[in-house]
């Protein structure tokens, strides 16, 4: 890790400050080039530890930039992970604030949460699967905190993979439930259809995200415990929002998720 504890310490304290006030900032690695893969993952873990001194609890785990879709349109191609803060949660058919955040986007994701551990490395689809309590739908809002959405792989991932807010809805189900690879998503943005996709379009099935994330986490000397609520990324594009616009996420199999800006 080329960067010192103090500048990490330092950059984890300037992208929070701009998630927490609102306000964007230039990619780090624009001041920092040196910095390196283990460098973004300190930084985040930074975040997630100033965030656990005050009082903040975790709600779960997400990954990013699973879907070709969503790598196309970032302009990276490998997935990435971050976490999920217990005040990013909102209720279902809930308003978001649109003052609280800079640039949010909304993504159609479908999330697990694990009745047993998992552990990498050499986690696969088959021991997610035996481990997974249940399956929801849900809708991650992120929101980067980087001028113009624009950043490098590095930077987001310090940036907790522009972890913002969230919601879950619909109708849990057991994943003999279910067909998670031809799982049909529709979302809709005031009435209007503005995009479709099928489990599949993460990493070929869902539950593969989850276990590339034990499989990551694995390489911390870290697993995902029991009771895990995992985001496994979004299975479209990310989708732009502002205040008075309204979304509904129907889920084959699975209801709906809605929620709107103010």
């Amino acid at each position: 890790m080329p960067l010192s504890p103090t500048t990490i310490q330092a950059l984890a304290d300037h992208l929070e400050a701009a998630e927490l006030k609102a306000h964007d900032v230039v990619k780090i690695t624009d001041e920092h080039p040196e910095m390196d893969f283990a460098d973004a993952y300190a930084i985040q873990y930074a975040i997630r530890a100033n965030k656990l001194a005050r009082g903040v609890k975790l709600s779960g785990l997400k990954m990013g930039l699973t879907s070709f879709a969503k790598m196309k349109q970032m302009g990276v191609d490998v997935p990435i992970y971050g976490f999920l803060a217990d005040y990013f949660a909102r209720p279902d058919g809930g308003a978001i604030a649109v003052k609280e955040l800079i640039h949010p986007k909304i993504e159609a994701e479908i999330a697990f949460v694990t009745k047993a551990p998992l552990h990498g490395p050499g986690c696969h689809i088959g021991d997610v699967l035996a481990a997974t309590d249940f399956v929801i739908p849900a809708v991650e809002v992120i929101d980067s905190r980087y001028r113009d959405f624009k950043f490098d792989l590095k930077s987001v991932i310090a940036d907790n993979c522009s972890s913002a807010r969230y919601v879950t809805g619909g109708q849990p189900r057991r994943v003999d439930e279910v067909d998670l690879r031809t799982l049909g998503i529709v979302i809709e943005k005031n009435g209007e259809v503005i995009g479709t996709a099928a489990g599949a379009a993460v990493l070929g099935h869902p539950a593969a995200s989850v276990a590339m994330l034990a499989n990551m986490l694995a390489e911390r000397g870290e697993h995902i415990p029991a009771g895990t609520f995992v985001m496994t990324g979004g299975a479209t594009e990310a989708y732009a929002v502002a205040p008075g616009d309204s979304i509904v996420v129907r889920y084959q199999d699975l209801g709906a998720v809605s929620l709107h800006f103010v």
